[in-house]
């Protein structure tokens, strides 16, 4: 499977946050829902909806499976929430027990055993694993070497500070641009994919 990253980020790397206020408050963050006056459905949401339509299955951390399995379920009906609904969902935690998982088709990941599982299931045939949200999990993505594509929604925002994915390791990870488009708010939808090594 290929492992695809699909993320709201402002022009200084933040990712923390974007859907509402009280979603990820840690060190004090005040910007929740920031992505709000950028969104238009047809490129921000028609991205968003192709990188779902895409996906064999979901991947996330704990916290973003916790706030998603608690607003996806109740909007049954709508063609996008039951598509979120029905898909197989992995969610990393160390914390979380089976009994936890009662969004529907979730499977948890153990944390310490999060990249063995992860290589894994990137080592299988299939559509791909789409990651939203999820910084930490995403950050070790990419310092393993396991992103196959990185698909940015790139706000036209400075928030001065927030969760980023990017890792801080000192290691220099080349991408190329293939594909890119705007919307009419300034939003840049570019995709990202590793460059060849050479």
């Amino acid at each position: 499977m290929r492992i695809v990253i699909s993320e709201f980020i402002s022009l200084d790397g933040v990712v923390q946050a974007p859907g509402g206020a009280e979603e990820d408050t840690d060190g004090g963050f005040a910007h929740g829902g920031w992505t709000h006056p950028f969104f238009d459905p047809e490129v921000v949401g028609g991205a968003f909806a192709d990188a779902l339509t895409k996906a064999e299955a979901l991947l996330f951390g704990r916290r973003t499976w916790q706030t998603m399995a608690a607003a996806w379920p109740e909007r049954a009906g709508d063609p996008f929430a039951d598509r979120m609904n029905a898909i197989r969902k992995y969610v990393v935690s160390e914390t979380l027990g089976d009994d936890a998982l009662t969004w529907e088709n979730t499977t948890r990941i153990p944390g310490d055993k999060a990249v063995a599982g992860i290589r894994e299931l990137h080592g299988t045939e299939g559509g791909d694993l789409l990651v939203m949200g999820s910084p930490t999990l995403v950050r070790t993505l990419l310092g393993e070497g396991l992103v196959d594509e990185l698909r940015l929604m790139i706000m036209p925002v400075l928030l001065g500070g927030g969760k980023t994915i990017f890792p801080v390791d000192g290691s220099r990870r080349s991408l190329e641009l293939v594909s890119t488009v705007i919307s009419p708010s300034g939003v840049h939808v570019a995709t990202y994919r590793p460059a060849a090594q050479g």
